[in-house]
């Protein structure tokens, strides 16, 4: 239940960190990194997220009971930008919605689509129960193109270390416009934890295309080769040397297995990364592992409508979702640490 709502105005935010809100359970602070991008940082007793209300509402980072959820990376903060991979830091971001995913040669959209970086044209704080929830809107319009409206929205629980991560997409045009999402969360690579699910290891596919980002070298795809020859997925991270560049797998069809999946990543210390979402939602999972110098990812799942191979691809597979208009569509996915 909602006891009362903050609307926000981005001139509320400056570099002077201040406490906006505050009860006995959860903190509300505004500020803006030195690069210009206004963050809100909510706390409760077990950790903290920071999230950016009007840059795509990413969330930059999340920690709970002194553990980093996020991924590392070259970033010191955030950069007022509009692709994602000028400001690839931030523990999770929405990928999509239009187009979703690593371009083909012959696709014409930038990585990961319009919305990571999309400027959000309000948003607001509700204050509910059992928690505080960030909340925008976004109008993408384009004449003789698409026209919908974006709303995501993210939850911190008074007493929990998990999140809830919402993204609701409307189409307001007059006609069927195409819908790819995937809820890209970037997790902490830590040496030898293993990755688990309540769907079957055989579900997992090693992806075999090569994105342009990607820059194979000899013992990569000698890696790969191995991978296929088995035909198993990658459970443990215990061969950091080989992740470089990505190493990614797919799960296609998640409802056969599950209603609901929930994925886990146990770290050696006992600690349980995890993630659980709808399959009716969404019936696509990724996993991304990603170590060297300057980045290391153990996303365990990555979950989404569609595989991340590009708008084309998805189109020839066809699990392209096809909005009609005045549809909506509504995900949510629930993540962080048990």
């Amino acid at each position: 239940m909602t006891s009362g709502i903050i609307e926000l105005n981005r001139d509320y935010f400056t570099e002077s960190k201040k406490i906006i809100f505050r009860n006995d359970f959860v903190t509300a602070s505004f500020f803006k990194y030195p690069s210009g991008v206004e963050a809100i940082e909510l706390n409760n007793s077990r950790g903290r997220m920071v999230v950016l209300p009007y840059m795509g509402q990413m969330i930059w980072d999340l920690e709970f009971d002194g553990t980093d959820l996020k991924m590392k990376n070259m970033f010191s903060q955030p950069k007022k930008v509009e692709s994602v991979v000028d400001t690839y830091g931030c523990f999770a971001f929405h990928s999509g919605l239009i187009r979703n995913g690593c371009p083909s040669p012959v696709d014409d959209h930038e990585l990961h689509g319009e919305m990571p970086c999309a400027q959000m044209d309000k948003a607001w704080i509700e204050i509910t129960d059992d928690g505080i929830v960030i909340c925008g809107e976004t109008e993408y319009v384009k004449g003789f193109g698409h026209h919908y409206l974006a709303s995501p929205m993210v939850k911190m629980f008074n007493h929990e270390t998990f999140i809830e991560i919402n993204m609701k997409v409307k189409n307001l045009s007059g006609a069927e416009m195409p819908l790819q999402y995937m809820c890209h969360t970037n997790y902490a690579y830590v040496d030898n934890a293993v990755m688990k699910q309540n769907i079957s290891s055989s579900a997992f596919k090693l992806r075999e295309t090569v994105p342009a980002h990607v820059k194979p070298t000899e013992k990569w795809l000698s890696y790969n080769k191995d991978l296929l020859s088995v035909k198993e997925e990658i459970s443990s991270l215990n061969k950091p040397e080989m992740y470089d560049p990505e190493i990614v797998f797919f799960a296609d069809e998640l409802s056969q297995y599950q209603d609901e999946a929930e994925f886990e990543m146990v770290l050696p210390s006992g600690t349980v990364f995890f993630t659980k979402f709808s399959t009716a939602e969404l019936n696509y999972a990724t996993r991304w592992l990603l170590y060297n110098n300057d980045q290391q990812v153990g996303a365990f799942v990555l979950p989404a409508t569609c595989r991340p191979e590009g708008f084309l691809a998805t189109e020839k597979s066809g699990t392209l979702i096809l909005l009609e208009a005045g549809e909506e569509r509504s995900f949510t996915v629930v993540t962080g640490k048990k």
